[in-house]
């Protein structure tokens, strides 16, 4: 652990600002969970799982989407920890391999200043099933967050240098093993409600969000 004063805490949404997943909440809505958990335990590469998960809700109504992912609860604190982020004027980031659709929608209700998430494709209110990825890197030939759908390593040092800090003065904290490579690059990253094989990765691990306060 490396964390200088902290000027950024970066977020996982799905699992960490968000007590559920949000591309299992559109397959209940959609009626198609058991076809989601097929792709998610396939072999496959990951970004290619996203790729056909986003297929999963084509001709889904935009409208219809904002409503499911708003029944979504909120990880105890969150809205307490982010607000007290803000009082002490520390800039806060949802980075995630689900969607902007819903990540901005919830930068919106808790006053996130940042976002970065896959886009899902639409057309006049309606998902096509297309999709952009945010991280236009990844490859078969690398291992670990090169073969996701984002980096979330890549968006640390963005941030980083967005706002003129260096990776020591930010936080991350995440549930699932595409939130590593941000856990490791960050000054301090934080397991929230993780596996071992997250916990191992990490600097500490938790299953209370406001742990964050205590390293600001």
């Amino acid at each position: 652990m490396v964390l200088n004063k902290c000027h950024l805490v970066i977020f996982d949404m799905d699992g960490t600002l968000l007590q559920g997943r949000t591309i299992l909440k559109m397959g209940e809505t959609k009626g198609k969970v058991s076809q989601i958990y097929q792709i998610m335990n396939s072999t496959e590469h990951a970004y290619e799982k996203t790729i056909k998960i986003a297929n999963c809700l084509r001709c889904m109504n935009t409208q219809e989407f904002l409503e499911a992912f708003r029944t979504i609860p909120l990880q105890k604190n969150a809205e307490y920890v982010i607000k007290e982020l803000q009082n002490k004027k520390i800039k806060t980031a949802i980075v995630t391999d689900s969607y902007t659709l819903g990540a901005c929608d919830l930068k919106r209700r808790l006053g996130i200043n940042y976002v970065f998430a896959n886009k899902l494709i639409t057309e006049k209110g309606h998902i096509t099933g297309g999709i952009i990825l945010q991280n236009t890197q990844m490859t078969k030939r690398h291992p670990g967050c090169k073969q996701h759908s984002i980096c979330k390593g890549d968006i640390v040092l963005k941030l980083a240098r967005k706002l003129r800090i260096t990776p020591k003065e930010i936080i991350a904290i995440g549930d699932s093993e595409v939130d590593i490579c941000m856990l490791q690059k960050a000054g301090l990253g934080i397991a929230f409600q993780a596996p071992e094989t997250v916990r191992n990765k990490a600097d500490i691990h938790t299953n209370d969000l406001t742990t964050v306060l205590d390293y600001i």
